[in-house]
């Protein structure tokens, strides 16, 4: 705009200096007339402009308009990453650094390196005075990333922009791709074969951590017919907080497309068992007690939670109401309350991180209680005491009656015949009939004792 405005400027000036040179010319002319009739100088120059300064001003409008597609030209070409007068910046982008650097020019300000993401945004960095070049976070590249640098020039920024693309055919990348650590010191990591990928497709898993000190491949691979889909590390050393994980592939005849993802030791570390599960019981309840997990790294108790699975022997269904949760704390124990007598019961504990519930695997089952609960004295000796309540009511009640009776009714004497009954009586018993055979030859003696009544004689 200001080069076009000078150019205006500039034309308005020569015209200006134009009209008065031609005013000179034209008096010197009628000058030259009056003093030589008839004889005429040919004039050269530029033309002449005729009429008042407002035509000329008209002029210059006329010509400004007439440049105006040339500036509008111009404007479109400062949205360009490079500008007419600035040299380009040769952006160069390192994804397995995350690094963008640029070549350096003088008397040139860089204000600021852009990193557009799909899912986080656009991220912003300044990059220290006349350094040429910036160092991103770990981010996901696989789904593309604009990279820009705002350039301080002719008093204004102006950004070269990147594109940086995901190379390779379309679905040919790995997919489903999860790692997590389990008994703190090993890690699985798994993916699936592309959509689109071809045959002789090959997968390759690389790892760096978070500061971009160590790097390494995989060193053992699980396999699929031949291909990679999986990999177990036994050697977590020098794994950060937060890991950057890549796997690209190979195949002869297709390009294949990368997958990138930065996943946290904390969201996939699945914690172990707690150690050392004991009870102990008294007559209202037991106390459950156990260690905190080892983990990754060392994490304070409250970082913990906990579940208590407690089953009772005869309960063959599980039943998800009995999971007791817990917080961890310095003492990690449970009072469940239990009187005696108790049945038997399985307590089983596992753990996950109290911020993120992911859930470890149970425990070894600890029994605690009686294999076979000993059967309760007191519904006998109430069975007892209400027997014998009911059977002395009963005896009682059939006494009662037979004394009544005896009572009401009792028995009719019988009239004694003291004359005939004396005379008729055989008073002997014969003893032969009551003696056992091997006694009969024995001679005993018998002695009959006759009570003999006298009559007294009649006066």
């Amino acid at each position: 705009m200001s080069r076009q405005c000078n150019q205006c400027v500039h034309f308005l000036t020569r015209q200006r200096a134009v009209q008065e040179n031609g005013q000179m010319l034209e008096r010197r002319e009628t000058e030259q007339e009056s003093r030589w009739p008839g004889q005429s100088l040919v004039r050269w120059g530029f033309p002449r402009l005729s009429g008042s300064p407002m035509g000329l001003g008209a002029t210059a409008v006329l010509f400004c308009m007439l440049l105006d597609p040339v500036f509008l030209q111009t404007l479109e070409q400062q949205d360009l990453p490079t500008v007419a007068g600035i040299p380009s910046l040769n952006m160069k982008f390192d994804s397995w650094r995350m690094e963008l650097s640029w070549d350096c020019k003088e008397n040139t300000t860089y204000l600021k390196c852009v990193m557009i993401h799909k899912e986080k945004g656009p991220i912003e960095i300044t990059p220290q005075e006349k350094d040429c070049h910036c160092k991103f976070s770990d981010y996901s590249l696989h789904d593309g990333v604009t990279l820009m640098v705002k350039v301080n020039s002719t008093q204004r920024p102006i950004p070269e922009t990147l594109v940086y693309t995901n190379t390779g055919g379309e679905g040919t990348a790995a997919q489903n791709f999860s790692c997590f650590i389990y008994n703190a010191n090993f890690m699985n990591c798994s993916w699936a074969k592309g959509q689109t990928a071809p045959d002789d497709v090959q997968y390759f898993l690389y790892i760096r951590d978070s500061r971009k000190k160590r790097e390494r491949e995989c060193p053992r691979y699980i396999e699929d017919s031949g291909t990679h889909v999986g990999c177990h590390l036994e050697d977590l050393s020098g794994l950060a907080s937060y890991n950057y994980f890549l796997v690209n592939g190979t195949s002869q005849g297709t390009g294949i497309q990368f997958f990138d993802s930065v996943l946290s030791w904390k969201k996939i570390e699945i914690f172990s068992p707690p150690n050392n599960i004991s009870v102990h019981c008294n007559r209202s309840h037991c106390l459950i007690r156990w260690e905190k997990p080892k983990t990754r790294h060392n994490l304070p108790n409250w970082e913990f939670k906990y579940q208590l699975d407690i089953q009772k022997q005869s309960n063959k269904e599980h039943s998800e109401n009995q999971l007791i949760e817990v917080s961890g704390n310095w003492e990690n124990n449970y009072h469940f309350p239990s009187p005696e007598p108790r049945a038997k019961h399985t307590v089983k504990i596992r753990a996950s991180d109290a911020r993120i519930e992911k859930w470890g695997a149970w425990s070894q089952a600890v029994e605690f209680g009686s294999k076979e609960p000993k059967p309760s004295l007191v519904p006998i000796y109430v069975l007892v005491v209400l027997g014998t309540l009911l059977t002395a009511l009963i005896l009682g009640c059939l006494l009662k009656r037979f004394f009544a009776s005896e009572r009401l009714f009792p028995p009719i004497p019988r009239i004694k015949d003291k004359w005939n009954d004396s005379h008729q009586r055989d008073h002997q018993v014969i003893w032969e009939n009551f003696t056992s055979d091997t006694e009969k030859g024995d001679n005993e003696e018998i002695l009959t004792v006759e009570e003999v009544t006298v009559t007294p004689a009649s006066v």
